[in-house]
């Protein structure tokens, strides 16, 4: 019993110090078999075991005891009961460190993971921040690319209004000097429309004188 339990605590220290302490890939191999001890039937197997070892340590503490009020009864341990006590001592002793080593190995192997977890996490959350600082600068480019192709559109449109303006001027100017044609065609019809009953006037008075003329000669 006494060496299975120093074979127990043996293989717990190693455990315990591998968690602790990362040499190459050990810490991880030490890591899978945990993951694989408390899957399945693992973890009700370990609280058996826990149990048991729990109970044999309270027997061995009240076997303990026992000795001690023996010997207080009669003033002296016997030899027999002094190998008794210091092996139930030793016992004792063997099993709970053997179940504070293997507490403390479970709650390292929670923490690690934790750990594992966190630095997956972060990692995760790293590829995340230089995707969005990727975007951010894109998105950067394409607001300066934006903001350019506004400008020249600006340009482009102060342009085309000044080409515009330049346009209704000339119509505007256009319109005047149209405006003025149709009034001075309007006054040169009015004009030949004088004219024209002036040359009839004329030749019907023409026509009279010839009419007289012809009179008096005859």
């Amino acid at each position: 019993m006494i060496q299975l339990l120093f074979l127990v605590l043996f293989a717990e220290s190693v455990m315990a110090f591998l968690l602790l302490v990362k040499i190459g890939p050990l810490r991880d191999l030490v890591m899978k078999t945990l993951d694989q001890i408390k899957m399945g039937k693992g973890p009700a197997t370990v609280k058996t075991i826990a149990g048991t070892m729990s109970v044999i340590l309270l027997s061995s503490l009240m076997s303990i005891v026992k000795i001690q009020n023996k010997g207080a009864k009669l003033g002296t341990m016997s030899p027999m009961d002094q190998v008794l006590w210091r092996t139930h001592l030793l016992e004792a002793s063997l099993m709970g460190f053997a179940l504070f080593l293997g507490f403390i190995i479970d709650r390292l192997h929670h923490y690690l993971q934790k750990l594992v977890n966190l630095r997956s996490n972060v990692g995760a959350s790293k590829e995340e921040l230089e995707s969005l600082k990727k975007e951010k600068v894109e998105l950067k480019e394409k607001e300066e690319n934006a903001s350019k192709e506004i400008k020249q559109l600006k340009e482009q449109i102060s342009s085309i209004s000044q080409s515009l303006k330049k346009v209704m001027v000339e119509c505007e100017e256009k319109d005047k000097r149209v405006e003025t044609a149709e009034a001075h065609v309007t006054s040169l019809q009015k004009q030949a429309a004088d004219l024209l009953l002036e040359y009839d006037r004329l030749l019907e008075d023409n026509q009279n004188l010839q009419a007289q003329a012809i009179r008096h000669k005859n």
